[in-house]
């Protein structure tokens, strides 16, 4: 299988427990960005407040791109998918540069609340195919029947 077919399969991958992976790195990603906010708004740009916690939630965000990006390269296709990246770039420049740390993680949050929060033909474009995802009619989503 070529590269093109790994990440853009015809039907998602899947782990074993996937599910739970999740699940703790989504818990494990909530409790770093806590704790990353508080060594802020705490001790400002002190590091030994906001480094572990940094450090955790990068971790965790990583993982849960990498495995996101594993089950279904179309992942990285849609605008909300794309801000991860950014997001992750942001996180990673405070170490390089504590002293804008404040500014950058309120970046983080703010363009966490803009993509997970905006309407779903804004989250979901697709810079690549240039429109948002086909809406399934109501009885075709999710939980209704």
């Amino acid at each position: 299988m070529n590269l093109r077919g790994r990440l853009f399969p015809l039907r998602s991958h899947h782990l074993p427990g996937e599910r739970w992976i999740t699940i703790t790195l989504r818990s494990l990603h909530l409790l770093g960005v806590a704790g990353t906010g508080a060594g802020f708004l705490v001790s400002g740009s002190e590091p030994h407040a906001w480094r572990p916690y940094l450090i955790l939630t990068v971790g965790t965000g990583l993982g849960m791109t990498l495995l996101y990006i594993w089950a279904d390269g179309r992942w990285l296709l849609q605008i909300c998918r794309q801000s991860v990246l950014v997001k992750l770039v942001l996180l990673g420049l405070i170490p390089v540069w504590p002293t804008a740390g404040p500014g950058l993680f309120a970046a983080v949050i703010l363009l966490s609340g803009l993509t997970s929060h905006a309407p779903a033909r804004v989250r979901h474009y697709s810079v690549l195919r240039r429109h948002p995802p086909c809406r399934r009619p109501d009885n075709e989503r999710p939980g209704k029947e």
